[in-house]
């Protein structure tokens, strides 16, 4: 009897390639990369093009595969390819021969219709690739989802390989921080002004915002924890405030804080590997979280990109400036 065994490769960076080839000839390309880690539906994914934290040598890899499949396919059209990477390694998640849902956000970042190129290619009228050069753009572009979790009761509000968003913004900036915060604004994600309840459970993601919780605090919000969370970040010289979870009658509980209005935030890094109890709460914490609209993150990166992102519009208005929100022409001039 066959046995098939999978393995998972954890902690990946997915990297999304869109591009118009003629005859197996690569014509124009580009190269975006996921905030979140591999393994959140490219759909639900916070897309940042052009990509800011790929290695050098990545990139040559991934243009390299790219134009070898390109070639290999004999392709003439658009095209999307996604790969996974860690440490430099990249493997071909998926390669579909058709315009992917992001061809609209890369023409309009890159200010090339890739669109417009792939339909002359496939009706044999002469093309001229666009001149783009991702390393000279000044600007970023993100691609961020919304989603629609209040109308689906009882849903998990967490991402995973299922889609699970209902719509989409495209915003830009001169930074990724700049764009991340139009981004969420954009898509009605509002920014806490008082307070922010953390329940990270993985210890890797613990680790990971140290930094950021710390950030917090300076930026003078209310930080409110977990028992977990709450006592590992005071091992590590950051003070929260404990705060108890659902299943437990101790008070200050967290649905009560909700309730009341109290949270402006819910980082809410739920663990795999946790025990019944704990998942129970993460799922009523989440819940709870949206059905009172407050907003909510489940994913450790894009924290601790929209957690800077909101630092640094912090210490611009101690200055007496602003994240400026610019018009798409107004870029690249």
């Amino acid at each position: 009897h066959p046995v098939v065994i999978s393995k998972f490769i954890e902690n990946a960076k997915e990297i999304e390639v869109d591009a118009v080839a003629k005859e197996g000839k690569v014509l124009n390309y580009a190269i975006a990369e996921h905030v979140e880690n591999a393994g959140v539906h490219s759909g639900d994914a916070t897309l940042v093009l052009p990509a800011q934290k790929l290695y050098c040598e990545t990139v040559r890899r991934v243009k390299r595969v790219t134009f070898k499949i390109a070639e290999r396919l004999n392709i003439s059209g658009p095209f999307n390819i996604q790969f996974l990477s860690k440490d430099n390694r990249i493997k071909v998640i998926e390669c579909n021969l058709r315009a992917s849902r992001t061809f609209p956000f890369v023409s309009k970042t890159l200010k090339a219709d890739f669109i417009e190129l792939a339909t002359k290619v496939m009706v044999g009228e002469p093309v001229k690739p666009a001149p783009i050069h991702l390393l000279e753009i000044d600007y970023v572009g993100i691609k961020a989802p919304m989603f629609s979790f209040t109308r689906l009761i009882g849903a998990d509000p967490i991402l995973g390989v299922e889609m699970a968003s209902t719509g989409e913004v495209a915003t830009f900036g001169e930074n990724r921080h700049e764009a991340i915060i139009t981004s969420m604004r954009a898509s009605g994600f509002k920014l806490p002004k008082r307070s922010v309840f953390l329940c990270i459970g993985p210890l890797a993601a613990k680790l990971d915002f140290v930094e950021t919780a710390r950030n917090l605090l300076e930026s003078g919000l209310i930080v409110y924890a977990s028992k977990g969370t709450q006592e590992f970040f005071a091992s590590r010289g950051v003070e929260t405030v404990l705060v108890h979870k659902p299943s437990s009658s101790l008070k200050p509980n967290i649905e009560d804080l909700i309730h009341q209005g109290e949270v402006d935030l819910v980082i809410n890094i739920r663990d795999s590997k946790a025990d019944t109890l704990s998942m129970s709460d993460g799922y009523n914490i989440r819940r709870s979280t949206v059905d009172h609209s407050v907003p909510l993150i489940t994913d450790i990166k894009l924290a601790n990109l929209i957690i800077r992102a909101i630092t640094i519009e912090k210490e611009y208005s101690k200055h007496g400036k602003r994240i400026k929100v610019r018009a798409w022409d107004e870029l690249g001039n």
